[in-house]
């Protein structure tokens, strides 16, 4: 049996920026890809900590603290409001007891604040 359990997580995330008239995805800045383990083109999951909305979404690499929804995304949130990105893993019954997920606390301007590698 296979499971699907959290790989990764970038906790509040401040948005820096949002881009209506673009393809889709979600802009990250390369050193938060990095910690958090993540890959351009992974699916992401997004949850916006202020108002709610949640959605999927692939991540593009992004500037420096940036983390920016693109396209319909755009519509989600607001430059300011936190989000949540996840990212989940399919792992083997036998892999479980030693999976750890990589959590990264982050601070209102997207420095890290905690990274639980």
């Amino acid at each position: 049996m296979l499971v699907q359990l959290l790989k990764s997580k970038l906790h509040m995330a401040t948005i820096t920026s949002t881009e209506l008239e673009y393809e889709g995805s979600i802009a990250i800045a390369p050193n938060l890809i990095e910690a958090a383990g993540f890959y351009i083109g992974e699916k992401v999951a997004v949850f916006n900590f202020d108002n709610g909305n949640r959605f999927e979404t692939y991540i593009i690499e992004g500037k420096k603290s940036e983390i920016g929804l693109r396209g319909p995304a755009s519509r989600l949130g607001k430059v300011g409001e936190r989000v949540i990105i996840l990212s989940y893993g399919i792992v083997s019954l036998e892999e479980i007891k030693n999976h750890k997920p990589r959590v990264v606390l982050l601070n209102g301007d997207n420095s890290i604040k905690i990274n639980y590698a």
